[in-house]
């Protein structure tokens, strides 16, 4: 870069969050969100800005979009791809801004951001060396707007302070024709990359054929090399499929009510009415707009609508239709009778799927023992409904559930159930739960876990009389006796843990291993192998909520020399490393305090000596 290098050009880089910045790899928990402390709003474009009625975000003057109250002064947050600094738009605000605004080419944001992702990927590789425990990883994949097939590789642990940790390993392209080899192939790669290919002890993959047999394989070289594997579907996209099958034969009736939230959305005069129709016939208090998404949560939220207020929805549409003319949205009594079987049938679906979205750690455990409880329900309604069309549904739903238990119940997660202490061997699903689990468990936990002593020589007795070897035979055998008190004493750990009741559901498992870690030495070092084992590939909030909306539109927008850098720098950030500049830490912060102070954006050696280091 230049000397003339100046605030805007650096605030132009890609993927970095000025709340996250600065943070040193491993200082914190990924899993825990960082928090900034509260600093005055006083960035030098505020001017351009106004707050928003919600009071929670600003509105720009100029294009009168909404941006969060704390970023709204930021790009670089949205992780936009090189060639965005081209857009005409662009280019023309920040001259409006100011006339000595500069903006790189998107050559050279490709060049630095290449050089800020292989910086960090060495960070992050260099983290996971000083990691004790076994890794679990989770896959996931998705199709770019290029037809190009990407998969993300998630690594996830418990570090000794019994924290849960995770960070984005790689993006991944899949190449043609994106079958189980190929998957195995760069799966194997990026495992080696950062040397953790021996020390994988679970795959949670996408559900899809391919990455089964992906993992299979990768199972079978890794069984080849005696170390311990196993590979299980994701729950929270099994629970997805299964709630579909459910709202397949309603597709038409939500299609409906879609319509009248999206115009009720966007009409205040709608609003006004259905806020009055809903005091009248005391259908309750509704939060305006209505949530609205492509996803469960919001198609559950439709359901709501029609069943707790069906009849200020019926008056809000005679009005609609006294203005602008006939529409097909008012819902017949046989359509409502659907809506408020399937609303009702399907509430334990969405206090399910919002658990599991709030939930802290959703263990393997934690996510059986929900499954388990849905599975129970679909099994009722097929076996006991009076309504055929709700039981063939439920039927659907069954084979689903039957796919997910033959894939995913094994040796490995009873294990991870068992040392979930608020499940143990109580709340363990009944098809899982078995004598030859738990005497398999025990083994495995006594030849990897329990033994503290190491033998001495190769074990075997020999026939020497000397006195030299009389006393190296007595040795031998106080080892032997040493080795024996030590498993039966592992053993005992294991069998004392099960023999007491469960945890609360409302316990924290990870805070009640710390606590508890003295008490079980040996159990406790198997349960932070096993409780990092995920039951989704990916964040429940990702699938059912809005999460999701802006990370699916991410994956499907950014262009191929774009994808991995940029995804990779961002989610770095937010686990809490650096972002690494040429062998220098970056701190947005200070160069934007640094700026405000001088008030002189143009004014750029200090901020570029403390960006470049020569």
């Amino acid at each position: 870069m230049g000397r003339n290098s100046t605030l805007t050009d650096m605030t132009l880089l890609p993927g970095v969050d000025p709340n996250v910045a600065g943070l040193a790899a491993g200082s914190s928990s990924p899993a825990q969100e960082v928090k900034a402390k509260k600093k005055p709003m006083k960035s030098l474009y505020l001017k351009f800005f106004e707050t928003a009625p919600d009071g929670k975000s600003r509105i720009c003057r100029l294009c009168r979009k909404s941006y969060c109250m704390t970023t709204a002064t930021g790009m670089c947050r949205s992780s936009l791809p090189p060639c965005t600094l081209e857009d005409n738009m662009l280019i023309d605000s920040c001259k409006y801004l100011s006339s000595s605004v500069r903006l790189w080419p998107k050559e050279k944001v490709q060049e630095i951001t290449l050089e800020v992702f292989r910086s960090m990927k060495e960070d992050v590789k260099a983290s996971l060396q000083c990691v004790s425990s076994r890794f679990s990883v989770t896959l996931d994949f998705w199709t770019s707007y290029e037809k190009i097939v990407y998969m993300s590789v998630k690594c996830h642990w418990i570090d000794e302070n019994w924290v849960s940790q995770k960070v984005l390993l790689d993006v991944c392209r899949i190449p043609y024709p994106c079958t189980g080899p190929e998957i195995l192939q760069v799966l194997m790669d990026v495992l080696v990359t950062y040397n953790i290919d021996s020390r994988v002890l679970a795959c949670t993959h996408n559900n899809s054929q391919d990455s089964i047999n992906a993992c299979h394989e990768l199972g079978r070289k890794l069984e080849s090399r005696k170390l311990p594997f196993c590979y299980i579907p994701c729950a929270a996209r099994t629970l997805k499929v299964i709630i579909e099958a459910g709202l397949e034969n309603v597709k038409p009736i939500l299609a409906k009510i879609r319509e009248f939230i999206l115009l009720t959305n966007s009409n205040q005069e709608m609003m006004g009415d259905f806020k009055h129709w809903t005091e009248v016939y005391q259908e309750g208090s509704w939060k305006l707009p209505f949530y609205h998404s492509a996803n469960w949560s919001s198609d559950y939220s439709m359901l709501d609508v029609v069943k707790k207020a069906p009849n200020a929805m019926d008056n809000t549409i005679k009005k609609v239709e006294e203005i602008f003319g006939p529409r097909d949205w008012v819902l017949s009594t046989s359509e409502k009778s659907v809506i408020d079987s399937l609303h009702s049938y399907l509430e334990p679906f969405f206090k399910t799927t919002t658990n599991l979205c709030n939930c802290k750690l959703p263990t393997v455990g934690l996510v059986f023992f929900f499954m388990d409880h849905v599975f129970e329900l679909i099994n009722m309604c097929h076996e006991s409904s009076h309504q055929e069309w709700l039981k063939n549904i439920a039927g659907d739903m069954s084979k689903t559930a039957h796919k997910f238990i033959s894939e995913a119940y094994s040796i490995y997660t009873f294990t991870a159930a068992i040392l979930d202490p608020r499940i143990k061997g109580e709340l363990i699903p009944e098809t899982l739960n078995s004598a030859s689990h738990l005497e398999d468990a025990r083994n495995h936990f006594v030849r990897d876990y329990s033994n503290t002593f190491q033998a001495v020589g190769n074990g075997h007795a020999t026939q020497d009389t000397t006195e030299e070897a009389g006393a190296f035979s007595f040795a031998e055998e106080i080892i032997r006796k040493r080795r024996r008190v030590s498993m039966t004493t592992a053993v005992d750990e294991l069998s004392q843990y099960l023999a007491e009741p469960p945890a609360p559901i409302s316990t924290d498992a990870l805070e009640w291993w710390r606590g508890h870690s003295s008490r079980y030495p040996r159990l406790s070092l198997m349960a932070r192998d096993f409780l990092a084992i995920q039951g989704t590939s990916l964040d429940p909030e990702e699938l059912f909520t809005s999460k999701g909306d802006s990370i699916h539109k991410q994956q499907y927008c950014l262009p191929l020399n774009s994808m991995q850098a940029t995804m990779c720098i961002k989610s770095w950030m937010q686990s809490g490393y650096h972002f690494n500049f040429q062998s220098t830490i970056i701190d947005f912060g200070s160069l934007v305090e640094s700026a405000t102070t001088t008030g002189d954006i143009d004014d750029s050696s200090l901020l570029h000596n403390r960006m470049v280091s020569n």
